[in-house]
């Protein structure tokens, strides 16, 4: 039997083991992370790749900023979104079948209208297209209460290890004709290529064809 004393320390040991923990990792992060996982797999699977996958979430006051929600906060959601979009198209079960990995290349994000405290929306995410290196993917705020978007994000989600390519024919089991990029995407995927080209010359490397 534990005294009074040494259960008290215990209890204070495990407060303070949490309060670091807390200041060393975001832990809310992670937890958020293993719900929406959890979750999608709970879920029915999206057989089309490319489908749109929806999460409805809300501003709460943990993401405000001057009552309307953090900029920084639409790239947190939209984390995410994609963990929950891979898991359900089956995008994640291919990666590890094939020794791969992905890993966020570039985004840009265009801000349109405030979301105001309390106001919902729903998060809408797609696969747009992808080359021999990146899916190329798309992903949509937009008011509940209106059906305004108020955010469009674009996100190069470039795999290690293997290509879309062969990622998507591990999940049709064929071949799979690359969409066509829209206008707007060939923009900006100019602009990340334009940038790379630009910076390697900074540093004297070889300039690559992408």
């Amino acid at each position: 039997m534990w005294t009074a004393g040494e259960e008290m320390g215990f209890v204070l040991g495990v407060l303070t083991g949490l309060l670091a923990l807390f200041c060393c990792l975001d832990v809310w992060y992670f937890l958020r992370v293993a719900a929406v996982l959890v979750r999608a797999w709970f879920q029915p699977p999206v057989w089309d790749v490319t489908a749109e996958q929806i999460l409805r979430g809300r501003v709460l006051l943990n993401d405000i900023d001057m009552c309307h929600m953090n900029n920084a906060r639409y790239l947190r959601e939209c984390d995410f979104a994609r963990f929950s979009l891979y898991m359900r198209n089956g995008v994640f079960k291919a990666l590890r079948a094939l020794g791969a990995t992905m890993v966020v290349g570039a985004t840009t994000i265009r801000y349109r209208r405030a979301l105001y405290i309390g106001e919902g929306y729903e998060l809408r995410s797609r696969i747009v297209s992808w080359d021999d290196k990146a899916f190329f993917l798309e992903q949509r705020f937009v008011s509940r209460k209106d059906g305004l978007v108020c955010a469009v994000m674009y996100c190069k989600q470039s795999v290690i290890l293997s290509s879309p390519d062969k990622i998507m024919q591990h999940l049709c089991k064929r071949k799979v004709e690359c969409p066509e990029f829209p206008e707007d995407l060939k923009h900006w995927v100019n602009f990340i290529s334009s940038s790379s080209q630009a910076l390697r010359a900074e540093k004297g490397l070889e300039v690559k064809n992408k």
